[in-house]
């Protein structure tokens, strides 16, 4: 039980008429009945409240929740007294939130239930947990308050962005995978399987023409190809120190794994195989590729607590380990991170190692808050040397790409918002060419 302000703000009156009875007598007397009629208030009060337990309510809320996306959570909370009742709602939502505000006040009609909808929004894969739902009811009266304890403690765990999947398989419905700057690239090659022999149209390429059906059906007769199917692709994720760097409230990590399960997804429908591994200063966790049903789920499973020690990566162990996992010709897609040219040359041996088995695309980032830095006008003579620095970081940056590609390797330097949509065009780019 609770005393509202109402009962201190009564209880002062009542003691100020008592207290001036000392000055007008029948002022004591007035008090003396004011605090009778408070006390049998306050007891009318209280058995409003006890007489029944009058208030339930209960937390609804995913099984899982989607890691950088809003999750929707609603409280449902039921009246069973027969006249109307304050309420303040209060969610025991997990601490990593660190907000203290999630807390709501309304008013249920006699017999009434009403919905309380709100959302979370992690930055953080992991396991959170949920506390209880503490009501505080009040009757008209408004003199006390009886606290509710409901709902049940539960934990919740944070996967990658699935929310994200969710997002990419409508808009693959409805064919608009443009509207997200995914680009549609069909080119015919030699690394191409063969799919039919149909007429020759304008702008077909002359040597894909089928001279022996051409003389048969006496007409002009093209051989036409799609991409090889069934390739491997693997996401190869660093979990070094340089991927802990925070964009909007989310590590390079956090986007790393997000952009690799768009990117599985999208190579399972293009009928490639897909995979994962992990790795820091050892060879970590690992999924072969595959198309089977079911494998989203694997790598959601596999992806969503996957945590760094702040430790130094070790690409030696990544090439030891993938050349005793992988038997065949893969795309490897590795995100990590450099902060310098010194820093790719320390791995590039390993780099070069892994492109001669493989096709290897790397993946790094820009430094958003250096870009705007950069971009931002100078006021001192200090100004201008921290902004001759900073375009000596971002220009290294520029000279890894170079560097990469006079090796052979294919490289993506691109922000952490469009990392997504960047390596899946990257990933039609590869195929389309060179599979």
């Amino acid at each position: 039980m609770f005393l509202t302000s109402r009962f201190y703000i009564v209880l002062v009156l009542i003691v100020l008429l008592l207290g001036g009875g000392y000055v007008f007598a029948p002022l004591f007397v007035i008090g003396q009945w004011a605090l009778l009629l408070f006390a049998i208030i306050l007891f009318v009060d209280g058995w409003m409240l006890y007489h029944v337990r009058g208030i339930k309510a209960f937390r609804k809320c995913p099984v899982r929740f989607s890691n950088g996306d809003d999750n929707a959570i609603s409280i449902r909370i039921e009246n069973s007294y027969s006249y109307t009742v304050s309420v303040e709602v209060i969610d025991e939502i997990p601490f990593v939130f660190q907000k203290r505000d999630v807390n709501f006040r309304l008013h249920l009609q006699p017999h009434e239930g009403k919905n309380i909808d709100y959302s979370l929004h992690p930055v953080c894969r992991g396991v959170y947990d949920f506390g209880f739902i503490r009501i505080f009811a009040s009757s008209p009266i408004g003199i006390l308050v009886r606290r509710y304890t409901c709902g049940d403690s539960c934990q919740v765990k944070v996967y990658p962005s699935f929310l994200m999947l969710h997002h990419y398989e409508l808009l693959a419905i409805d064919n608009r995978l443009t509207d997200q700057g995914i680009k549609r690239i069909r080119r015919v090659g030699h690394h191409t399987e063969f799919e039919q022999i149909k007429d020759y149209v304008r702008g077909d390429e002359f040597r894909m023409i089928n001279w022996k059906a051409t003389a048969r059906r006496n007409r002009l007769m093209v051989n036409v190809y799609q991409d090889e199917r069934a390739q491997s692709v693997y996401a190869i994720i660093d979990k070094g120190r340089m991927m802990q760097q925070a964009f909007r409230g989310m590590t390079l990590l956090d986007y790393a794994i997000n952009a690799a399960l768009v990117l599985a997804y999208i190579a399972m429908r293009k009928e490639d195989m897909s995979g994962i591994a992990t790795f820091n200063e050892r060879f970590d966790a690992f999924i072969p590729a595959s198309k089977r049903q079911g494998q989203m789920q694997v790598l959601l499973e596999a992806l969503y607590n996957q945590q760094t020690d702040f430790g130094e990566s070790d690409f030696s162990s990544l090439c030891v380990h993938l050349d005793k996992h992988l038997y065949r010709r893969s795309l490897l897609v590795l995100y990590t991170n450099f902060s310098g040219l010194d820093s790719l040359q320390r791995q590039l041996p390993y780099l070069q190692q892994l492109s001669h088995r493989h096709r290897l695309l790397v993946v790094f980032f820009e430094d958003v808050e250096l870009n705007e830095y950069i971009a931002s006008s100078s006021h001192s003579t200090e100004d201008y040397y921290r902004h001759v620095i900073a375009e000596k970081f971002a220009f290294e940056k520029r000279l890894i790409v170079s560097s990469l590609k006079q090796h052979g390797i294919f490289s993506l330097l691109t922000t952490p918002e469009n990392l997504s949509v960047d390596v899946i065009n990257k990933y039609l780019e590869i195929k389309t060419n060179l599979f």
